[in-house]
């Protein structure tokens, strides 16, 4: 059967990869000033930010309507024996929910709920294409995939909380108090929500490597096939420590380093580095 993987750009794969598994991007819309972008098209992590250094506010992202996916998908279908669409969580966004109602124009579009986004999507949807390339069918990589999901492990360490004040997820008061205790917090995706499940102290690059040996240190429930470090224009020697720290406990056989959209960079600020791997159960 002939394919066809596509996710949201959510799913902050490198152009490497997308290019290998031949996945096909739809791009969510960042809104700058009220005006709409098509996320690593029209703006870049980078141009988000400029835009708030210079005037002190927030990009926010939209969903893709549902209008949008089925023009998108309409040509893959006609094209292909089936289409599967990996979406980002649909507790952040109304995707999935448009992807669904899209889908319903088609016969052969599938619309998957990764329950994650970055980088912990993307494991989803290059799981996705390898299933493909496999041979199984469609209803039989799609019930893989939901098995799945519950497995992907995926957090980020913030480096600056400045981001998560003005977006109103936390408060200028707890802001304060960790820049004074100097404390950096560690988000997890749980139940497809985004959660603080520690608090490190101390220079970022410490609690870099502190972050990434919890996370995989001593572990024999991890699959070794792959995992990735994500990363929102983190320093280089701060990209140095987490590879160290992965290569001393990690053994995987693939560590890509993919830089983390705009959906991430809107919420968590610059700096911000996560690891994502899969559990085995």
């Amino acid at each position: 059967m002939a394919i066809k993987i596509t996710s949201d750009s959510t799913c902050d794969l490198s152009a490497a990869l997308v290019e290998e598994y031949n996945i096909g991007i739809v791009p969510l819309i960042v809104m700058k000033d009220g005006d709409p972008f098509r996320d690593g098209i029209e703006i870049t992590p980078a141009d988000i930010f400029a835009y708030t250094a210079s005037t002190g506010k927030l990009c926010s992202t939209s969903a893709v309507s549902e209008f949008e996916y089925a023009e998108y998908f309409r040509p893959l279908a006609e094209a292909n024996d089936a289409v599967i669409h990996i979406n980002i969580s649909a507790e952040f966004s109304s995707c999935y929910q448009n992807a669904c109602k899209a889908a319903m124009q088609f016969k052969n579009v599938y619309v998957v709920d990764s329950r994650n986004l970055s980088t912990g999507q993307g494991h989803v949807v290059i799981e996705a294409a390898q299933l493909a390339a496999q041979g199984l069918t469609a209803e039989e990589i799609c019930a893989k995939l939901n098995e799945l999901t519950p497995r992907v492990e995926a957090s980020f360490l913030l480096d600056r909380l400045d981001y998560m004040v003005r977006g109103g997820r936390c408060s200028s008061v707890a802001a304060l108090g960790a820049n004074l205790l100097r404390l950096k917090p560690c988000i997890e995706v749980i139940d497809g929500k985004m959660r603080v499940v520690k608090k490190y102290r101390g220079a970022y690059d410490r609690c870099i490597q502190q972050y990434v040996t919890e996370r995989i240190q001593n572990r024999t429930d991890l699959r070794r096939d792959r995992m990735f470090i994500t990363h929102a224009a983190a320093e280089p020697d701060t990209l140095s420590v987490a590879r160290q720290a992965v290569a001393e406990n990690g053994r995987f056989e693939h560590v890509y380093e993919t830089n983390a959209g705009c959906t991430v960079t809107c919420h968590c600020g610059p700096h911000t580095l996560g690891v994502l791997f899969i559990r085995t159960k």
